[in-house]
């Protein structure tokens, strides 16, 4: 029974987070990093981290990676399994309901001006995660030059996500390698 408890929990923690988060991946970041780290200590911010930048790696939404990855560490697979569909359930049901009405409200001033605002709220909660990833991944000058270089490549060449990535990944695992024989 306590283990069927602690699966319902892990359910309603993510279902939680799915409900109040708009924009998908990294505007679910802060609310991740809140609900996770600072509230209910299940991770630490490395680990958080290095799972966002896994969910970046994998396919599918990154905030549905994510709660994958945390649910089987928390409780194996059916923990994934309970994580994931908490995650997803309220944009499902909220998608079910409204499909009727998106093509009508289209054409409604006042819809297309929340929307408006609730970008300008996303494109804030985007800088608040850039800036908070920005802080814990930024440490040395090797980070600090493929953070330059990977934007370089995605803002004036539109290199593809998946080549940037692995061309970082690489280029860091290398540089310590040589490093640590250095030393």
């Amino acid at each position: 029974m306590k283990a069927f408890l602690e699966l319902l929990y892990l359910f309603r923690v993510f279902f939680g987070i799915g409900l109040m988060t708009f924009g998908g991946g990294l505007t679910m970041l802060p609310i991740l990093e809140r609900e996770l780290i600072r509230k209910r200590h299940w991770m630490t911010d490395e680990q958080m981290v290095d799972w966002f930048a896994i969910g970046q790696c994998t396919p599918g939404i990154i905030a549905v990676n994510v709660a994958t990855f945390i649910g089987y560490y928390r409780r194996g697979i059916i923990g994934a399994v309970c994580a994931t569909a908490g995650i997803v359930t309220p944009s499902v049901i909220i998608i079910t309901l409204l499909a009727g009405l998106i093509e009508s409200a289209s054409d409604i001033a006042w819809v297309n001006r929340a929307m408006t605002g609730i970008n300008v709220g996303v494109a804030a909660l985007l800088v608040n995660a850039a800036w908070n990833f920005a802080r814990k991944t930024l440490i040395d000058r090797l980070t600090i030059g493929i953070a330059l270089l990977s934007f370089v490549a995605m803002a004036f060449f539109d290199a593809p996500a998946v080549l940037i990535i692995f061309c970082a990944g690489t280029t860091g695992v290398i540089t310590r390698k040589v490093q640590r024989n250095r030393s």
